[in-house]
């Protein structure tokens, strides 16, 4: 990796693909995708305190990721081995049974190619002064397509929630021709997507609010959103 330039992950960026060593076994990671949403979310290196708290919250909150057909995998830049150990402390800790995979990415070469790598903390490094896997989240769809991306310093826990709402909103988007405002939870009234004309949006959305002819909201009840499953 020495002098290679990390690529560029853009939203819409195809998800780079990967083989790799996890908890659950080999992997090839578009494989492991499938016909799936994943979230991948990125670690420092195991037995660290904001990521011990971070991996037993997503293990709590899994069911709910699974019921809308989206698979967690973690990354840590250490051993399988080593993996294995801080499960058993997560599992202590947070009350949780941790069942999806954490890669092993001890020369980070997964972490480089999701351009996971810490620039700007200089003490943000190991031993060997080598930049430590920043916390990253990515949310990529089942066209393998990265539809969020999230980095997070090393002294801010993640929120599970807020990920979790993320794939509500993509997921209702997608299918219903919606945009979500702020604060967006499922129920809350949602945005007519400005590809949709005003006349087919009057049929399609028949209790729509136009505030403005760029901003048109309708309800959009919990039950049709990906929140309903």
């Amino acid at each position: 990796m020495s002098g290679e330039q990390a690529p560029r992950l853009r939203l819409g960026s195809k998800a780079p693909n990967f083989k790799a060593e996890t908890t659950a076994g080999p992997i090839d990671f578009h494989e492991f995708i499938g016909d799936k949403w994943v979230v991948l979310f990125s670690h420092p290196e195991d037995y660290t305190p904001v990521c011990t708290t971070e991996l037993g919250a997503f293990a709590k909150l899994e069911p709910e990721f699974t019921k809308r057909n989206v698979k967690l995998i973690g990354l840590s830049a250490n051993t399988i081995d080593s993996h294995g150990g801080w499960i058993k402390d997560i599992d202590e800790i947070s009350g949780s049974t941790l069942r999806f995979p954490i890669i092993g990415d001890k020369e980070r070469k997964v972490a480089f190619s999701y351009d996971m790598l810490d620039h700007q903390d200089i003490q943000n490094v190991d031993s060997k002064g080598i930049a430590f896997t920043i916390r990253s989240v990515f949310i990529i769809d089942p066209n393998k397509t990265i539809r969020l991306i999230l980095s997070y310093p090393a002294s801010t826990g993640r929120n599970t929630a807020e990920v979790l709402r993320v794939v509500d909103s993509l997921q209702t988007g997608d299918k219903h021709k919606i945009t979500t405002p702020i604060n967006w939870v499922p129920g809350d009234d949602v945005i007519v997507h400005p590809s949709v004309k005003t006349a087919d949006a009057e049929k399609i959305f028949p209790k729509m609010t136009v505030v403005k002819p760029y901003l048109r909201f309708t309800p959009l009840p919990r039950e049709q959103t990906s929140a309903a499953v």
